[in-house]
């Protein structure tokens, strides 16, 4: 591995000189500093997940996107290009972060894996009505749009685990049956939280979810349920005021107990709707990143996902 990535390190040392001269003391972290394992830089956090329990204690893994942070708007330091720069492999979704896109851009070999390439995305305005009536949200808002939040289904977070652990075993073929087996495990256990979704929304009073944000539509297809996105596919996106009345006669309509929103983003839009049709507020969490000293993982997230739902649709 020590050849093949000769040249990606100087020209990284060269680009890091290039942008800051004293960046060389502040990246002890980056990518490159453990000859015995795989380096792998992760775009956000489900990816990190999936290159954990695949990779195990054959990889070291780099999460590019801060632990609190919303990953969307992720603009990357001189040091983070220098750990795409050298990485042995880059495990990111196109499209979903412009920035890191950027920073793959010129990398057309084995070490970048594109999960959107081995899993394909939903259209946007699949699991629900996601964009009814947004047309002026903006070009990402189109009816052509794809949406990115595909580790929110399970089954398809487990296909692109095994596709990962090949990657893997191609980079490291030492390790291959390893990254394997980790693969079928955690495609074990990731069949096992489907099973719990599944049983768990088999009998709701209630199938539509208002969200502040049009993350679930991966959810939503899979488990039967019917978003409402108040805003579209990124969370930033200010809902206009044709918008907002759309969501509030729909959560009425449905007999909405239940706004959702996210802990990376402001419930104050969520807040506002829930008083309007007189319901409560909740999180629903996109699983987009862990907030800053939490110990939960994906599993875990998602299990209280779960709970959270069954209470506010009522399921028994």
């Amino acid at each position: 591995m020590t050849n093949r990535t000769t040249s990606r390190v100087l020209a990284a040392a060269t680009a890091l000189l290039a942008l800051s001269a004293g960046a060389g003391c502040s990246t002890g972290g980056a990518a490159g500093a453990d000859p015995q394992r795989v380096d792998v830089v992760a775009a956000f956090y489900p990816l990190q997940f999936l290159a954990e329990r695949v990779g195990g204690d054959a990889v070291r893994v780099t999460n590019l996107a801060k632990p609190g942070a919303e990953p969307h708007d992720l603009e990357l330091s001189p040091s983070q290009v220098g750990q795409v720069t050298e990485a042995e492999m880059i495990v990111y979704l196109k499209g979903f972060q412009p920035a890191v896109d950027e920073a793959v851009a010129q990398d057309d070999d084995d070490r970048v894996f594109d999960v959107a390439s081995v899993q394909p995305l939903l259209d946007a305005s699949a699991g629900g009505h996601n964009h009814e009536g947004e047309e002026e949200q903006g070009e990402e808002q189109h009816r052509h749009a794809k949406d990115p939040h595909v580790w929110l289904d399970p089954t398809r977070l487990a296909g692109i685990g095994d596709q990962l652990a090949k990657r893997l075993g191609t980079v490291d073929p030492d390790h291959a049956a390893d990254y394997t087996a980790r693969a079928t495990a955690l495609r074990a256990d990731l069949t096992a939280l489907d099973s719990e979704f599944t049983q768990g929304l088999a009998t709701c009073q209630r199938r539509e979810i208002v969200t502040s944000h049009a993350a679930f539509g991966y959810l939503a297809d899979r488990y039967r349920l019917d978003q409402v996105g108040i805003t579209g596919l990124t969370p930033d996106v200010e809902p206009s005021p044709q918008r907002l009345a759309q969501v509030i006669e729909k959560a009425k309509e449905h007999r909405a107990t239940t706004i959702f929103f996210e802990s990376l983003v402001s419930p104050k839009v969520a807040e506002t709707i829930a008083g309007q049709v007189g319901a409560k507020t909740a999180v629903l969490d996109p699983i987009e990143g862990l907030a800053a000293g939490s110990d939960s993982d994906y599993l875990s997230v998602m299990r209280t996902n779960l709970q959270t739902l069954r209470t506010a649709l009522s399921c028994s």
